[in-house]
């Protein structure tokens, strides 16, 4: 079991034994109840745990493990975006008004900003920045990107969105993927219009 697993079980087995006995578990009772070789390893995770923000606990006091609760906040999934050729928004109806569904995120992820939205990555042309085909990324609703953020694009002309890294040059856009199998589309300024940038991703699992 990977090292996240362990912590994850660790973490469910303190908010069991918090909500089913009311009080937290010893170092002891998690290396039993989670299967772990010994205490010294449970102390190694506890203190990993600790400095992430997901537990506190004092030393001087025998159960004294608790749950940091994280605040959470509602994110819309509006649809799909094209990392790769652009997707044709209009005639597809790839993006909606209404959420096709709500993802529950930690603000601790994205911050307290007012405007955010979801959209399901459709491509590859953002693998290298650590965007994959099937990932979801969290989007700040703006207009105003910086160069070389990464951004939602709409083509004005070809009423089409892509999700690329934006950079202005003399006369002209340039939308750069993170691949280098892929080529930057180049268009006029007035052709662009940015609907949001990424403020975060959330990872597909391998299957």
């Amino acid at each position: 079991m990977r090292k996240p697993e362990i912590r994850e079980r660790i973490l469910e087995y303190i908010r069991h034994s918090l909500d089913e006995k009311g009080y937290a578990p010893t170092v002891r009772d998690i290396m039993r109840g989670c299967n772990i070789s010994s205490t010294s390893l449970v102390q190694y995770h506890l203190n990993i745990l600790e400095r992430e923000g997901q537990i506190r606990r004092d030393p001087e006091v025998f159960r004294s493990i608790q749950l940091v609760e994280k605040d959470i906040i509602e994110v819309p999934l509006l649809g799909t975006i094209a990392a790769g050729e652009p997707i044709p928004v209009v005639d597809s109806g790839t993006w909606t008004n209404h959420a096709e569904e709500t993802l529950r995120v930690t603000t601790d992820l994205v911050g307290r900003r007012g405007d955010i939205y979801a959209l399901k990555v459709k491509g590859t042309s953002m693998l290298d920045a650590l965007i994959n085909d099937g990932d979801i990324v969290i989007m700040e609703a703006t207009q105003t990107v910086a160069d070389g953020e990464t951004a939602a694009v709409w083509l004005k002309n070809e009423q089409e969105v892509t999700l690329k890294k934006i950079y202005r040059e003399p006369r002209r856009i340039r939308l750069q993927p993170a691949n280098s199998e892929m080529k930057s589309i180049y268009t006029r300024p007035e052709n662009v219009e940015v609907q949001g940038k990424v403020v975060a991703v959330l990872r597909k699992l391998e299957d």
